[in-house]
């Protein structure tokens, strides 16, 4: 009887936090420590859009990895990001040339992992 009630309260326990972690990878409640995060700031761009880059970026799975992430690149002068979590990715408005080592720190500095950046046609 004992062994039963046991293993009784581990499916209960497996059956809770399987149910958590497909909700946190389907972007559903807070994770990485943050809840909800902070929104970022609404940035414009200052000057004349020259172009834009497509960050593809690895280990978003919520929206306070998003904030994170756009947070990160809007605080480059000369650049606006919004980030498209379904596709992991982030699209980056520039007003001047911006090296791509720059972005790549930017969205390492939120810990995430860039997996390549492309230029996005005009």
């Amino acid at each position: 009887m004992g062994n039963v009630i046991i293993i009784a309260g581990l499916v209960l326990i497996i059956f809770f936090a399987g149910k958590s972690s497909i909700g946190h990878f389907r972007g559903e409640g807070g994770c990485c420590g943050g809840g909800s995060g902070e929104k970022p700031e609404k940035k414009k761009l200052e000057g004349k859009k020259i172009g834009e880059k497509i960050i593809y970026i690895e280990g978003m799975h919520c929206e306070h990895c998003k904030n994170s992430v756009e947070n990160q690149i809007n605080q480059l002068e000369g650049a606006v990001a919004k980030v498209q979590l379904k596709k992991n990715r982030a699209i980056v408005s520039m007003d001047r040339e911006i090296p791509e080592e720059r972005l790549v720190e930017a969205v390492e500095a939120a810990d995430f992992k860039v997996v390549r950046i492309e230029t996005a046609e005009q």
